[in-house]
């Protein structure tokens, strides 16, 4: 599944480069996202989606595959699984930075995403308007970070280096890669109810419905035992 988008950054190109290629300060404008740690040049966390009363937590990796600073222009590799082993997502991200003015500039981002599980029974047009609403939610919160902190802003503070794991794997020289835990508060789930509307939910409410029978079928079974107990 191909996504393209665009969003516009209140800076000068190079500027908008640095911002955009520290990860680690620009993880939390993405709602739902939450940065725990980088392992050398691996970046990992989690995102949270909350659908009516179920949360779904995915847990993942992102890194950069190719990076051209004279070019503006970067690919980032990631992927990620719900820890509730229901689906699987992986993406390839291509940004390349064009030159508005000297103090604005556009990033046009192409997408190639791939899910499975139950993610996936949404279909392209569910999920193409849900990417292009958080892309903007994204853009929007990344100005304001900008306006807030500055563009040479310091990177998500609180971050503190790890004891080398046993379980990391080595790099060339036989030395294990540094692991600096990311300490901040929790971020709040990503609330699709809000973000993808009605044709959304119009494809999840049957399994809420769905859901919600098991619940209150179990509840019943339970509140038998119990009286027989």
């Amino acid at each position: 599944m191909d996504l393209n988008h665009s969003i516009t950054v209140n800076q000068s190109i190079a500027e908008t480069w640095k911002i955009l290629t520290d990860l680690e300060r620009i993880a939390p404008c993405l709602p739902g996202a939450q940065l725990q740690e980088v392992e050398g040049d691996v970046y990992k966390g989690v995102v949270k989606i909350k659908v009516g009363p179920i949360v779904a937590q995915f847990k993942g990796e992102a890194q950069f595959a190719e990076r051209d600073d004279a070019n503006y222009t970067a690919t980032l590799k990631a992927s990620g699984r719900d820890t509730g082993g229901k689906g699987n997502a992986s993406a390839t991200i291509t940004a390349t930075l064009t030159s508005v003015s000297e103090s604005s500039t556009v990033c046009n981002v192409v997408t190639d995403l791939a899910i499975t599980g139950k993610v996936a029974q949404f279909g392209r047009g569910a999920m193409a308007d849900i990417s292009e609403k958080l892309i903007a939610q994204f853009a929007e919160n990344l100005n304001t970070l900008i306006d807030t902190e500055g563009a040479t802003g310091a990177s998500t503070t609180g971050a503190t280096e790890a004891p080398k794991a046993s379980e990391s794997t080595s790099d060339a020289s036989g030395d294990l890669p540094k692991v600096r835990k990311i300490e901040g508060p929790a971020a709040e789930p990503l609330n699709l109810q809000d973000v993808a509307g009605g044709a959304m939910m119009k494809r999840i409410l049957p399994l809420l419905a769905g859901l919600a029978a098991l619940g209150l079928f179990l509840k019943r079974i339970f509140s038998r035992r119990r009286k027989k107990a």
